[in-house]
């Protein structure tokens, strides 16, 4: 990448996205310059304490340049429909082994933990997500992924942000701690008549339940944001992943979605990639069994 030609140069933008007013000892919390050492160390003038601008982010100890790193940013930001780490591996030049690792790491920073949360009237319903096991059962009792999905409706017709999480059931005891983590008390929740969403009314929120049968209509006009959001994740699943859904990397697939899905009608790619590039500095580290086995 031409704006960031070497290694210095990548670390003097990460710096500028941890730290806009100026260096803070992640030790003592002093702001203020460091002294700078060999091999890109900091230290910080009041406590001595050395620190890097990569320690305790998805970059920690990592052996790969940090240009590749960005060149990787980039490459996953500027993709319409995102990629795979076959094909990441492919256009940075590397092995599959060395692209696998970024790109986990750069899904699970792209989900902030302290994201506001969805707010006004608010979809929410289940999706199933993997193959289609031939004979088996349908609807919640199948054994498949079940994913659940919140969606902010915006007036008239339009969406807001998603939400997204995968759940080992749609019982009462996973659907509504999943709307209290991320849609704000005093929202109208748009559900079907399921028995699992009965206890939202006591977490401060107005429940609006649609018996999809009962009026007329196909579950995509009844519920249209949950249902095209449901569409659209399993054609990405599908167009990106060949529909490979591993339920251990499935929490970093759809946060990946979600990332996208809320920049959809950004003008600008170099906006999202400085925001990855932000929220990868913010990340603390990813552990290489995170990698292999999945993060919670």
């Amino acid at each position: 990448m031409r704006w960031f030609p070497d290694d210095k140069a990548c670390r003097n933008y990460l710096e500028q996205l941890r730290w806009p007013e100026g260096f803070v000892c992640p030790a003592c919390g002093t702001n203020g310059e460091p002294w700078h050492q060999s091999r890109d160390r900091l230290v910080c003038r009041v406590c001595r304490r050395q620190a890097t601008v990569t320690a305790g982010t998805i970059f920690d100890k990592s052996r790969t340049p940090l240009t590749t790193w960005f060149e990787a940013a980039w490459s996953i930001t500027t993709a319409k429909n995102g990629l795979s780490a076959v094909t990441l591996a492919e256009t940075l030049g590397v092995s599959y082994q060395v692209a696998w690792p970024m790109l986990h790491r750069y899904r699970v920073a792209m989900v902030r933990a302290d994201r506001d949360p969805l707010y006004g009237n608010v979809e929410v319903d289940e999706t199933l997500v993997g193959g289609v096991d031939h004979g088996g059962k349908r609807g919640r009792g199948a054994k498949k992924c079940i994913v659940l999905i919140a969606l902010e409706l915006k007036a008239p017709k339009s969406f807001g942000r998603v939400r997204l999480r995968h759940v080992p059931d749609a019982s009462i005891s996973s659907l509504v701690p999943f709307v209290c983590d991320i849609v704000m008390p005093g929202s109208v929740l748009v559900t079907d008549p399921w028995r699992g969403y009965n206890d939202v009314v006591k977490h401060g929120y107005t429940r609006k339940a649609i018996n999809i049968e009962d009026s007329g209509d196909p579950a995509h006009v009844v519920m249209p944001g949950v249902h095209r959001v449901a569409s659209l994740l399993k054609r990405w699943l599908l167009g990106t992943h060949q529909g490979a859904v591993d339920p251990v990397h499935l929490r970093s697939y759809l946060e990946e979605f979600t990332f996208r899905f809320n920049r959809r009608n950004s003008r600008s790619r170099g906006l999202v990639f400085r925001r990855l590039l932000e929220q990868a500095v913010a990340t603390g580290p990813v552990t290489e069994a995170e990698t292999i086995r999945g993060y919670h």
